[in-house]
């Protein structure tokens, strides 16, 4: 055991507190123990996820690289590719994976994600939201200086001259993309009116047009492989369309970005896309699972849930149910609500503070104070936020702990 790791008989030290002396036949790795296992993530000591202390965010390896490796066999068959949104983990590892195993770059939400993975070696972004605020088009144009691959969506005339302005200002040619909207959440109307910003941002001497984005967040949950298929094609169609006068008026059209994970074995066949913007396949959530897919109408099969929160039961006095330590703010209060990993007959909620609560109808099993068990989150997005780092599971067995560098950037 290297010099680094942690005594089994040690001491939890909190600020302005005195030190409790844990027994050895305790078990329960903090966070800071773990980071304090080995250098960049990785572990010197051989950990059982059983022994880390709870609420913790965990994500099976075996299940993250199959679902990396089903989601680019199924898009190189499609003849596109995959552009995924880092949104969903804001874990640079996890980009790095996606990258290596054939994804063409990854989207960001927010300019400060984009700075961060830029940060950590990642350096083919597409920022789908735009910027509008001074300081965050500043902060755009900071990166465009120093990340060539480096993309950012505008859906206004006025919008692409205030970018070209601080890109001048700058001494660069910034690179934009034009969101054309599907709904009426973001983006440009298709057709004419995108054309024409097109055509401005072609000829601003600041920007260079890349091509366009179009993202339909409403069909990605719709209940039934047949119904989200006819939704995600009927609500791209003007898109495509617009891609297609784009390119008829010799507008720059490499991209033509959208999609996500519930329809990215449909967007293949909306025509011009080069690339689906996926994000949650990598960890998938009880949101997904329930929408159905292609093979299974019940349940979406497509992907593996991968990600999980390990939590540990305080109480179970009571009849029918449990308390455990992760509640709303572990879990969210997103619905439908957690589920049980590898159990039946039995139910959680997260909508306390800080417990979750176990109820039981018919279970496979009951739980005792002390017994930990892995919920699938609700929501894998919003959950990630919550953590500081992710532990890597193999087996049972901790390989890796990643800092989750985006976590709480929001701007």
């Amino acid at each position: 055991m290297s010099s680094n790791s942690v005594s089994r008989r040690r001491f939890l030290q909190s600020a302005g507190a005195a030190a409790v002396l844990v027994p050895t036949s305790v078990k329960g790795y903090t966070s800071g123990e773990m980071h304090a296992l080995g250098p960049e993530g990785l572990n010197e000591v051989d950990v059982s996820k059983w022994d880390l202390d709870t609420p913790a965010l965990l994500v099976d390896l075996d299940g993250l690289e199959a679902n990396l490796a089903t989601m680019q066999q199924t898009v190189q068959r499609n003849g596109i590719a995959s552009r995924p949104h880092a949104k969903t983990h804001k874990t640079p590892q996890i980009a790095r994976m996606q990258l290596e195993s054939g994804s063409v770059g990854i989207c960001t939400a927010k300019v400060g994600e984009a700075i961060t993975m830029y940060e950590h070696g990642i350096d083919r972004i597409l920022m789908t939201t735009t910027n509008v605020t001074p300081f965050k088009i500043e902060r755009a144009m900071g990166l465009s200086r120093w990340c060539p691959g480096f993309v950012q969506a505008t859906d206004t005339p006025m919008n692409a001259r205030l970018l070209s302005e601080a890109a001048e200002v700058a001494g660069i040619v910034a690179n934009v993309v034009v969101d054309v909207a599907a709904g009426q959440r973001t983006g440009i109307p298709a057709g004419p009116p995108a054309l024409e910003l097109a055509q401005l941002i072609d000829q601003l001497p600041g920007l260079r047009l890349r091509g366009m984005l179009c993202y339909d967040g409403g069909a990605q949950h719709v209940k039934g492989f047949d119904a989200r298929k006819t939704r995600a094609l009927e609500r791209l169609v003007p898109a495509s369309e617009t891609f297609a006068l784009m390119q008829r008026s010799g507008l720059n059209t490499e991209i033509f970005s959208g999609g996500g994970t519930g329809t990215y074995n449909i967007d293949h066949e909306t025509s011009g896309i080069t690339d689906v913007q996926v994000g949650s396949y990598v960890f998938l959530d009880a949101q997904y699972l329930g929408i159905g897919g292609e093979t299974n109408a019940e349940v979406y099969t497509d992907f593996q849930p991968s990600l999980t929160i390990l939590t540990t039961v305080l109480n179970d006095r009571y009849e029918g149910r449990a308390t455990t330590d992760a509640g709303a703010k572990a879990c969210t209060i997103n619905r439908p609500w957690p589920i049980v990993k590898g159990e039946t007959g039995m139910s959680y909620t997260s909508g306390s503070d800080e417990f979750g609560t176990l109820r039981y109808e018919d279970p496979s099993r009951t739980y005792k104070v002390g017994d930990k068990l892995e919920v699938i989150v609700s929501h894998c997005d919003p959950v990630v936020n919550l953590y500081d780092q992710i532990y890597a599971i193999r087996n049972d067995r901790v390989e890796a702990v990643w800092r989750i560098a985006a976590r709480g950037i929001s701007v």
